[in-house]
């Protein structure tokens, strides 16, 4: 399997052979699967109305009960108590364990992500062997205290300090955190705070004990739209006294700290949105199955099949990105053991390197179960609405995925601008073959039929096409706006839109093309025809926000030129048909009576 550099989809041609997908998990893997998923419908999914009534104490036992079976621990080496399987194994866990409710999902991810992930990344080799082995045991649970009343998405202005003590053996912390996860049952808390002037936050580990609460007191519950039995509360610190042995890294890290963790939780958001989407699905197909109208099943009408098709769609196509980037992470981080590195550099260095890709997969993960839950709701008509029915509470708990690890909005500006980065700093070229895009729209287009007899070759070469528009729009707005590109948030946001799209596009044509090598073509039917069906939303997506950014940044003939280039690059030579598409995966899971794919 090729090593592929973050962000590289955008300018160069994947194979499918380069990527990682659900069907190629080995045995361990299965038997994890199924151990997650069977450990779920007994503790959790019967008690679902439990949690719903915020019963904390639940999510703290099922969070224990966790601990016991090795599901805190999955990618942590050995030596500090975890299991060592890799991310692709984490990343498998986080997308079982997360789909009965969001309480548990979001207790398990703040647990495993921001609040066990700092101490493993930044964390000194006598940190990881005292607090990790706790952590991964569920023995003591984590949390992670960074947002303030007025600092939020500017993680870095918070106004928590941190004060060095007269004998130099402590700091004193003050200030006050909100929206805590696990913070009502959290014993270890990553701080953030500031040491007098500095520029950057600096991140502490503090360890809480109710019945020697040193100056730490909890807010009540937060009373939320969702994730009811998931704790949060604010935290407030008060001359909180943490030995100078408990910094994290270095003095003024915090905010690297912060940032490079969020882009672990990202990705994994975007895992924990998946099986969650699936049952979903099931749930909703099952009831079209049940519920008749004018004496005949709901499930025989056109709408409804075009609902249950596109639903189908969205979740293999976020299920085909997040495995695609969870083994381009694992593979680099197996790169750098074998040269020599630690863990600890591996890991860091490999979220690093695709923090875009977890950015697109948090804001598409999020997005697509937003979006299920939504149609779930609808496909139940007046049940959807009802408490009886799991529904409604999917629809709340999925709405605050596109809020934490950093709104949407924020993750879409944030792959524009770490893309630029990678380019200003050499690490990509993309000003070649943006100018190659661009001196291409002088030039006249072949009008020769292209031979698309193999599987999928339109596709991908449409894949192809929508690279080179996303290259031009970006390419002519960095000429445009230069450094003053940040400023113009709204054309950043159509193009990472694209982006988004591109890299999602290209995930579940990859992922069926594999299917269909490995098995055949007409086993591979459904799955081909979702790929395809996601490609035409994709490509109607592109036209809409290139047009839109094109119209914002241009303006007479090189605005003519530009939207011609856009035509050229979203027009297909065979047009799929959307509504056959979707008729077709419909009936398959109308079929089977569940999410089969």
């Amino acid at each position: 399997m090729a090593t592929i550099k973050g962000g590289e989809f955008l300018i160069k041609e994947i194979k499918y052979q380069d990527i990682f997908i659900t069907e190629e998990f080995n045995e361990e893997q299965k038997m994890m699967k199924e151990a997650v998923i069977d450990f779920i419908d007994r503790e959790v999914w019967p008690y679902k109305e439990r949690f719903e009534n915020k019963d904390y104490a639940l999510t703290e036992e099922v969070m224990r009960k966790a601990g016991d079976m090795g599901f805190l621990g999955v990618s942590i080496p050995q030596k500090y108590g975890g299991i060592g399987m890799g991310f692709v194994s984490t990343m498998l866990v986080t997308d079982y364990i997360s789909s009965a409710t969001g309480s548990v999902g979001t207790a398990f991810g703040a647990h495993t992500g921001i609040g066990t992930m700092p101490i493993f990344l930044y964390g000194t080799e006598a940190q990881k062997q005292k607090y990790l082995p706790l952590l991964t045991s569920g023995e003591k649970f984590g949390a992670y205290c960074l947002t303030e009343p007025g600092a939020g998405s500017d993680a870095n202005s918070g106004k928590t300090t941190a004060i060095l003590t007269d004998d130099g053996k402590s700091y004193k912390i003050n200030g006050q955190k909100m929206w805590i996860s696990n913070a009502g049952f959290a014993k270890i808390f990553i701080v953030f705070a500031r040491i007098e002037n500095d520029k950057n936050i600096t991140a502490f580990i503090l360890e809480f004990d109710k019945n020697n609460p040193n100056g730490v007191t909890l807010g009540e519950e937060e009373k939320k739209l969702g994730i009811h039995s998931s704790s949060t509360r604010q935290v407030f610190f008060n001359d909180t006294i943490i030995p100078v042995e408990n910094m994290l890294s270095t003095r003024g890290q915090g905010f690297k700290i912060a940032m490079n963790s969020l882009n672990v939780g990202r990705i994994k958001l975007g895992a924990a949105c998946l099986d969650a989407s699936r049952r979903i699905i099931t749930l909703s197909v099952k009831y079209a199955n049940e519920r008749q109208q004018f004496n005949t099943p709901i499930a025989s009408f056109g709408a409804i099949q075009k609902k249950l098709g596109e639903m189908s769609t969205k979740a293999f196509t976020i299920d085909a990105g997040c495995y695609r980037a969870a083994k381009d992470i694992q593979n680099m981080i197996d790169g750098l053991l074998a040269e020599g590195k630690s863990h600890q550099e591996a890991e860091l260095a490999a979220f690093q390197e695709y923090a875009i890709e977890c950015a697109i997969l948090k804001v598409f993960g999020s997005e697509v179960s937003q979006y299920v839950s939504d149609e779930g709701i609808q496909i139940f008509g007046g049940m959807g609405f009802s408490k009886d029915t799991p529904m409604e509470s999917a629809w709340r708990d999925a709405r605050i995925t596109r809020i934490y690890e950093g709104t949407n909005e924020i993750n879409r500006l944030l792959t524009v601008g770490m893309l630029l980065k990678k380019a200003m700093k050499g690490e990509l070229d993309l000003i070649t073959p943006a100018t190659e895009v661009g001196n291409s729209l002088m030039g006249i287009p072949s009008f020769e039929t292209p031979d698309f007899s193999e599987i999928l070759s339109e596709e991908k070469a449409m894949i192809a096409k929508l690279k080179n528009a996303f290259l031009m729009i970006a390419g002519k707005a960095v000429q445009t706006y230069g450094m003053d590109l940040e400023n113009h948030q709204q054309l950043v946001l159509a193009a990472a839109e694209v982006m988004i799209e591109v890299y999602m596009a290209e995930s579940a044509i990859l992922k069926a093309e594999k299917l269909a090598k490995k098995t055949s073509i007409k086993e591979t039917a459904y799955q081909i025809a979702m790929a395809q069906l996601n490609l035409f939303n994709a490509v109607e997506k592109t036209a809409s926000m290139g047009k839109e950014a094109i119209i914002y940044f241009s303006e007479g003939d090189e605005q003519r030129m530009l939207l011609m280039g856009l035509k050229r690059f979203t027009k297909y030579v065979n047009t799929p048909n959307p509504i056959a598409l979707r008729k077709l995966i419909a009936e398959k899971i109308i079929t089977e009576n569940k999410y089969c794919f």
